[in-house]
């Protein structure tokens, strides 16, 4: 596709930093729990709009998706990690391995859990695995709406200080917003004095072929029979503006699936499914960028790439 180069810095925000008060803090901010515990549900609510896909599938997310929060005091970077699980294929066992290396360079943790599915054995072993991180770790007890009788929570909330010590337990929901503010508070408070990473209104610095991506992933996910959307992968080679039009961006992707039998569900009765998820797909992608998009998607087989390190190592794993 010959097209011209897309300026994401001016549709996602950017460009002066401008001057900061005295004591202003800034500083990273992780994202870890296990699988389907909110993280990426929090990410949007703390940034105050959508920088990363949300699905009922756990395991959804693959990449250190990075959101921006700006105040007036304090800029937060947080960084929404992929769920820590058992590692079943390499793909997996490559994404503990993402996570891992991520928490050197935070100032702070948020070790989120769902409180009102309790505490498990999943929750134990990411606790285990912080036991030498050095930065603080909030504890955040997620999905306290969903705790119909709040007495209920009280032994979830002590078994999760039982799991390490914490610098603070803070109860969320981010589905509703509730307490999220109060946690950003908390938050800032763990932050060393230190100017802007980016300017006021940046709200994400993933690349637009990234957001692309994933946003066709999510809208597939919700289409699919549960076994398929673990096997989907889904690329973009360039988001460019049309050669020949300014409000016109056009992106090309091809969706990945493991098995010859799983690319008949991707694309579905006369490609209804792949035909529906695309729309879906570039009517948010026209309201996130700001322009009218041409999205051309396409169906290959990379067999077993989950599992094959050069088929893992071409993805970006």
């Amino acid at each position: 596709m010959e097209g011209r180069e897309l300026d994401l810095e001016a549709i996602l925000g950017g460009g002066d930093l401008g001057d900061v008060p005295e004591g202003h803090r800034a500083g990273m901010v992780g994202l870890v729990g296990r699988p389907n515990v909110g993280k990426s549900t929090l990410l949007n609510a703390m940034v105050g709009q959508k920088v990363a896909i949300v699905t009922p599938v756990p395991g959804t997310t693959r990449n250190t998706i990075r959101g921006v929060v700006t105040r007036e005091d304090a800029q937060l970077v947080f960084i929404d990690t992929p769920g820590i699980a058992k590692p079943k294929t390499l793909l997996t066992r490559r994404l503990n391995e993402l996570v891992r290396d991520s928490w050197s360079g935070m100032d702070v943790v948020c070790f989120l859990v769902d409180v009102a599915g309790g505490i498990g054995p999943g929750d134990r072993l990411l606790a285990e695995m912080l036991a030498d991180v050095r930065t603080p770790v909030v504890a955040v007890a997620n999905k306290e709406d969903l705790v119909t009788h709040k007495e209920r929570m009280l032994p979830e909330l002590s078994k999760l200080s039982g799991l390490r010590e914490f610098a603070e337990v803070v109860p969320v929901s981010a589905a509703t917003g509730s307490n999220v503010d109060h946690l950003v508070d908390v938050l800032v408070g763990y932050l060393p004095e230190a100017p802007r990473f980016f300017a006021d209104g940046y709200v994400t610095d993933q690349p637009e072929r990234q957001l692309a991506a994933e946003i066709l992933r999510e809208k597939l996910i919700a289409t699919m029979a549960q076994e398929v959307p673990h096997s989907i992968m889904v690329t973009v080679d360039e988001v460019a503006l049309a050669q020949h039009r300014d409000d016109l961006l056009e992106i090309d992707a091809v969706v990945h699936v493991e098995r010859d039998s799983q690319k008949g569900i991707v694309l579905g009765k006369g490609g209804d499914n792949l035909k529906r998820a695309a729309t879906e797909a570039r009517t948010e992608l026209e309201t996130l960028l700001g322009a009218k998009v041409f999205l051309r998607t396409h169906v290959k087989v990379a067999k077993d790439w989950q599992r094959d390190p050069r088929k893992l190592g071409r993805f970006g794993y």
